[in-house]
């Protein structure tokens, strides 16, 4: 894989989660997270992006969803379950995904609010059609994503560096 093909990352944040008398890190996912995991799923193996690495946080719902969303897959990329994702800030997460490996050309971020929508914004210097607008409007509720594109090293990713190329966001 050439550092000159565009890379895709996707920012996916966490399916609705339930609220048991648990800590925040161990709160399972609700039925209707469940069900979104699998949607949105479905819609990311629909975008054809071959992912060759996941970085998922290691609170519980981050793992039921991506559980439940890669089982959509024609392929199931390497996957490594990271906790400095958990509460992250965007520009942890811009540090942490400039030690993604480039023989990775595309990757998934699962994650969390307010981390995961702040990166996606600070990330995207432009966008294409009415992905922006749409983003704007919805926010980042849970089990939505977004699909960025950059080119260079994952060394190279940074604020304004990548552009807007999809955003999807269950119906409510």
């Amino acid at each position: 894989m050439s550092v000159a093909e565009p890379r895709r990352i996707v920012l996916f944040r966490h399916a609705k989660a339930d609220w048991p008398q648990v800590t925040d890190h161990e709160r399972p996912l609700a039925d209707r997270g469940r069900t979104d995991a699998a949607v949105a799923g479905r819609k990311l193996a629909d975008t054809g992006i071959p992912f060759h690495l996941a970085l998922c946080s290691t609170s519980i719902r981050t793992r039921e969803t991506w559980k439940l969303a890669v089982h959509e897959f024609p392929q199931r990329p390497k996957t490594v379950y990271e906790e400095r994702i958990y509460e992250a800030s965007p520009g942890e997460l811009i540090a942490l995904l400039n030690e993604t490996p480039d023989d990775a050309q595309n990757a998934v971020l699962i994650g969390h609010n307010p981390g995961v929508q702040g990166l996606a914004d600070i990330l995207a210097g432009s966008a294409e059609g009415d992905a922006r607008e749409r983003m704007s409007q919805r926010g980042f509720p849970a089990a939505a994503f977004a699909v960025l594109s950059f080119e260079g090293s994952w060394k190279s990713l940074e604020p304004a560096s990548a552009k807007l190329i999809d955003y999807w966001a269950p119906t409510e």
